[in-house]
């Protein structure tokens, strides 16, 4: 039986419209399930940051936070979040997100979307690795086999393979779906947009195949 295409999502767990998204790409996944292989790219929006966010960069951040919330009525804890010293190294939580995914193999997206939840809502700090062992204990994951894992060489390779594979596949924004193979993908949508338009595009594309 030939293995159905894959549609790579790209994305990061502190991109503020990756997290607009999940509901959108939760009904994807639910509407294509038997139609599609799907793939969690982690796309590195502000890797390795090393300097505090300053009180004028975290207002503006906080004005996209708005209008997420606006355009998709997700929940967002706006008062104290990022608070001064913060830095925001988005590194970390895709690492742990791939660390995790390691480990519990069949709930990569369920962590992703935990870790999203806890820095928008809960005001975690994602980028601390004991908040993230304390988070990832609630899907069964040992603190000691997460820490082991999660510092090893091989996961920050990995994670930056996938930071490399997003530039490879030209992609410039959060959240992006594409779909076909690796040589010759397709942009379902770069951006947000709501489930009727990705949708109508996703059926498009596997009518095309089906023509092919």
């Amino acid at each position: 039986m030939k293995e159905p295409p894959l549609l790579r999502y790209f994305a990061d767990p502190m991109c503020s419209w990756c997290w607009g998204f999940t509901s959108t790409f939760e009904h994807i996944r639910e509407r294509f399930d038997q139609e599609l292989c799907f793939a969690l790219v982690m796309g590195g929006l502000r890797p390795y940051t090393v300097e505090a966010v300053t009180e004028s960069f975290r207002e503006e951040i906080l004005h996209h936070w708005r209008d997420v919330q606006q355009m998709t009525g997700q929940a967002f804890s706006f008062e104290g979040a990022m608070p001064e010293g913060f830095i925001y190294n988005t590194e970390p939580p895709a690492r742990a997100v791939l660390t995790a995914g390691r480990l519990e193999s069949e709930r990569g997206f369920d962590i992703f979307k935990a870790i999203q939840q806890a820095f928008y809502v809960d005001q975690i700090d994602v980028t601390r690795t004991d908040q993230l062992i304390d988070l990832l204990s609630g899907f069964g994951i040992q603190k000691q086999a997460f820490l082991d894992l999660f510092e090893s060489d091989e996961m920050r390779a990995m994670t930056q393979q996938h930071f490399i594979q997003t530039r490879q596949y030209g992609v410039r924004g959060f959240p992006t779906l594409t779909l076909g193979p690796q040589g010759h993908p397709t942009i379902i949508t770069s951006g947000y947009q709501p489930f009727g338009h990705i949708e109508s595009k996703i059926k498009n594309w596997l009518e095309s195949q089906e023509n092919q």
